[in-house]
């Protein structure tokens, strides 16, 4: 009797075994089951595929990058659904949604990259070169944590703080142009054209100061207004 009960058994294990067999093993009927909508819909690179995550139940976590994170970590952090939620961790500054390289966490930028979030603030994507000591290269230039460049330390180089494109700074040949900067701790306050004249060279008649040169400055501006306004006609 016992012998036909174990057979009975092992027949019967064996119905099952097969008819379980052509069934994906998430479909199967187990004591416990996973919900995959609790789960990343797929994983590849930026995602550590062998960690569970608790706090949603499910395997997988995100790498984020290092520079996205507030404890200035060395390498990528795995981080839970809940936790990148919560920005637990994570600089305000940085997009814990865009894939960069290996990981995840791209500097915020806005102005279609021109101007870049730092410390909560969006500061001027300046153009490759001009930063004298950029502390990080971005999109299509360059930005400096600390303090930005003035009017006069940008016309020192040749170059004016107007958008170029995606990013800030616009060269104007110093034989060609000179820049004054007035009150403006970014704009310069007249662009003059040289017209090929060598401004270094002595004159018997040049302005020996700064104020006598702003009234000669003044007097050509308003000659040549005059000008426009007999000869030009709107």
């Amino acid at each position: 009797m016992k012998k036909l009960f174990f057979a009975s058994l092992l027949f019967g294990g064996a119905a099952i075994t097969a008819a379980d067999a052509a069934i994906p093993w998430w479909q199967q009927p187990t004591i416990c089951r996973l919900n995959p909508a609790n789960c990343y819909t797929s994983m590849g690179t930026g995602f550590d595929s062998g960690m569970w995550d608790a706090g949603a139940n499910c395997w997988g976590m995100k790498l984020i990058c290092p520079q996205a994170t507030t404890a200035s970590d060395s390498v990528p952090v795995a981080m839970g659904r809940n936790e990148i939620a919560s920005g637990s961790g994570i600089s305000r500054d940085f997009d814990t949604s865009v894939l960069n390289g290996d990981c995840y966490g791209a500097r915020k930028t806005v102005s279609n990259g021109s101007m870049a979030s730092v410390n909560g603030n969006y500061i001027n994507v300046w153009c490759n070169g001009i930063l004298d000591n950029a502390d990080e290269t971005i999109g299509g230039g360059e930005i400096t944590y600390g303090a930005q460049p003035t009017c006069a330390k940008l016309a020192q180089n040749g170059y004016v703080g107007v958008l170029n494109g995606r990013c800030y700074g616009k060269y104007y040949d110093m034989n060609e142009y000179f820049i004054e900067c007035g009150a403006s701790n970014l704009l310069p306050t007249r662009l003059i054209v040289l017209n090929g004249a060598d401004y270094t060279a002595p004159q018997g008649n040049a302005p020996t100061d700064k104020a006598s040169a702003d009234k000669k400055f003044d007097k050509m501006e308003s000659i040549s207004k005059t000008q426009r306004s007999k000869y030009f006609k709107e």
